[in-house]
């Protein structure tokens, strides 16, 4: 979702360092790109505990500021993108399954398909908190796999961070990486199924 279908990696980033600053222990943005970004809220305090000493009895409460940030960020900032609403309303005419897949807190997943206009395009919605295992681990691609009673070889997955085509190369399943949500359209996805069709 984050990168891939929207553009909320600087929303996080922000509503982190805004919890973060409360206690004087930001993180630079070259921080963000090269270790945090993908990884959920809980798995980026652990690490900061390990490497700065963040005392643990803080996480609960930095977590809780941190989705509450983050929610104040959606609901100003996240809109309907004509070309993603346009790829996925195709994309489900044609008769694909789509699913999300996020280490985002459920809340924040639903609030970003509802304010974005593309939750009726969706089959399944997979959170951090629907599996025990946040990517890179592959389990919540495996999940949305068997929810859809596919083989990996039968699945494209579209991702943008390390974390993200960590879990999706795991999973067996064919990869997609974008660089942004501007090459996330309807041509490039057909494209790529295209191509994995000749490969077959």
């Amino acid at each position: 979702m984050d990168g891939v279908l929207i553009d909320a990696k600087e929303w996080h980033y922000e509503a982190l360092n805004r919890a973060l600053d409360l206690f004087g222990m930001p993180i630079s943005r070259f921080d963000h790109l090269s270790t945090f970004d993908g990884l959920p809220t809980r798995k980026k305090l652990e690490i900061l505990s390990k490497e700065r000493e963040l005392p643990i009895e803080l996480h609960d409460f930095i977590n809780e500021m941190k989705q509450q940030f983050t929610m104040e960020l959606v609901c100003t900032e996240c809109r309907p993108r004509f070309a993603h609403e346009y790829a996925l309303s195709n994309l489900k005419s044609l008769g694909y399954k789509i699913a999300i897949c996020s280490n985002s807190v459920r809340k924040t997943v639903d609030a970003m398909m509802e304010s974005s206009g593309l939750f009726p395009y969706l089959d399944i919605i997979i959170s951090s908190g629907d599996v025990k295992n946040s990517k890179p681990n592959p389990e919540m691609y495996l999940k949305a796999i068997n929810y859809f009673g596919f083989t990996a070889e039968e699945c494209l997955i579209l991702e943008d961070n390390e974390n993200g085509i960590r879990a999706a190369k795991a999973s067996g399943a064919h990869l997609l990486v974008v660089r942004d949500v501007h090459e996330v359209n309807l041509q490039n996805i057909l494209s790529a199924v295209k191509d994995i069709e000749n490969i077959n």
